[in-house]
């Protein structure tokens, strides 16, 4: 396994022209790979970016999917691990549609899948989000190997769910990746010390590439993409533009931190309920 590796974030303003978006990424993916990153991580809704309509428009299915299809490619031509961010994806006997996470090798196989859990149904800003009206929750956890390291699974609003990232580093993640689209509103006062939160928590690097910029009439996402360490370090971070953030990553610095300052080995389980309004 590496103990060291070098993580890159990818950070544009996405827009509803999936030839467009794709052009972007493949030349944001080798800047990332010609500064030496060895996994490289999307935000979320790379591909195509807008409201339901838009959504709907550009879902895909994973398999033949020419999204997935461009991943695969980018990961072969570069030797790199791709997290691919989300995309739209369509699945058979399902009206809904999901916001998913795809993994591809280096090989440019398709060695995991995470789909978003919780929904962006919010009012913020004045602006109404109402994620659940074209997708469906995900019902599954997902940590998997990637790039020699174990890598937990989130999109974007997850982040606001703690729970969730204490269960992916209890299952081993010492990396997570949170692709988004975070909004503008939002992001100024919640989206680094999220993150910063997540990785402290749980003692684990996180890498959290964002979307930048207007995308909709009264829609902007926040921008400011971060890699962070489990002492809560930003390593990285993003200017306003559409770019590449990059850092290296180092196995013992996480195993030192998680010795000195056991927190995850002195959690109490066996003390813990949920309460029953918790059940629901």
């Amino acid at each position: 396994m590496s103990e060291r590796i070098r993580v890159a974030c990818v950070q544009l303003c996405a827009g509803p022209v999936k030839a467009d978006n794709l052009a972007t990424v493949e030349r944001l993916v080798a800047e990332a790979a010609q500064a030496g990153a060895e996994l490289v991580v999307l935000p979320e809704k790379w591909n195509a970016w807008g409201g339901a309509d838009v959504l709907r428009a550009n879902a895909e299915r994973l398999e033949g999917g020419e999204s997935v299809a461009a991943l695969a490619g980018w990961a072969r031509r570069h030797g790199i691990t791709i997290v691919g961010g989300s995309i739209t994806e369509e699945r058979e006997g399902r009206e809904r549609l999901s916001n998913t996470s795809p993994v591809l090798d280096a090989d440019g196989e398709l060695v995991a899948v995470y789909r978003k859990i919780h929904m962006f149904d919010v009012d913020v800003g004045g602006v109404a989000y109402r994620e659940s009206e074209a997708e469906e929750p995900g019902e599954e956890t997902v940590v998997c190997a990637a790039g020699g390291w174990r890598v937990g699974l989130s999109v974007c609003y997850d982040l606001r769910f703690p729970e969730l990232y204490r269960i992916l580093a209890l299952d081993g993640a010492e990396l997570v990746t949170v692709p988004a689209a975070f909004t503008a509103f939002t992001g100024k006062d919640h989206w680094e010390l999220l993150l910063r939160a997540r990785a402290v928590e749980n003692q684990c690097y996180v890498a959290a590439p964002n979307q930048w910029g207007t995308y909709a009439p009264g829609k902007a996402s926040y921008g400011r993409s971060l890699i962070v360490d489990p002492w809560g370090v930003v390593l990285a971070q993003a200017p306003d533009e559409d770019c590449v953030i990059v850092a290296e990553i180092d196995r013992q610095r996480l195993e030192r931190i998680r010795a000195e300052l056991p927190s995850l080995a002195n959690r109490q389980a066996a003390a813990y309920r949920w309460p029953d309004a918790a059940r629901v």
